[in-house]
């Protein structure tokens, strides 16, 4: 299955924070836990777009939003690739993988280098999709009673064939 992807308008906070709200409460998270911010949400547009870096929807036909993705400047060099949610009715079709690849490809154009990011121990589809992306943990730590993974990736040393 695939999601037609593209760049959040305002008119898609509704969707995005009811997506976010399923997504964490699916793995026994909940909004001010402790475990994850939330005050981006409302700033959609000025921390992710107009701050140098973006977010995406994934529509399905019909134009509901099932899966979405951040990616948020960090340095000149890195961008944080955050708020990846697939809704759990279409989770196992391929549309994280959409997501990661578009937001990948989106640093790249963006002249970022390096991705950081994290998921929880309660997130293993998450993990496991980050470590089929080949990113790397670089460290945990135990954050709202959850254990909080942190990756990063060189896109670089992922563009590297294409440069040959």
């Amino acid at each position: 299955m695939k999601a037609r992807i593209r760049r959040y308008r305002w008119s898609d906070l509704e969707s995005v924070w009811a997506l976010h709200q399923i997504c964490l409460a699916q793995v026994g998270l909940a909004p001010g836990d402790g475990v994850y911010y939330e005050d981006d949400f409302p700033q959609i547009n000025e921390i992710y777009l107009a701050g140098g870096g973006e977010f995406l929807v994934g529509e399905i036909p019909g134009g509901r939003i099932v899966t979405m993705g951040g990616l948020r400047r960090v340095d000149d060099q890195s961008a944080e690739m955050c708020r990846m949610r697939v809704h759990p009715e279409f989770q196992r079709r391929g549309l994280g993988a959409q997501m990661v690849a578009e937001l990948e490809m989106r640093a790249i154009e963006l002249g970022y280098v390096r991705l950081c990011g994290d998921t929880t121990m309660n997130q293993p589809a998450a993990m496991e999709l980050y470590r089929k992306y080949g990113w790397r943990e670089i460290r945990r730590e135990e954050r709202g009673g959850c254990i909080v993974i942190y990756g990063e990736k060189d896109l670089v040393v992922a563009m590297s064939p294409l440069i040959k």
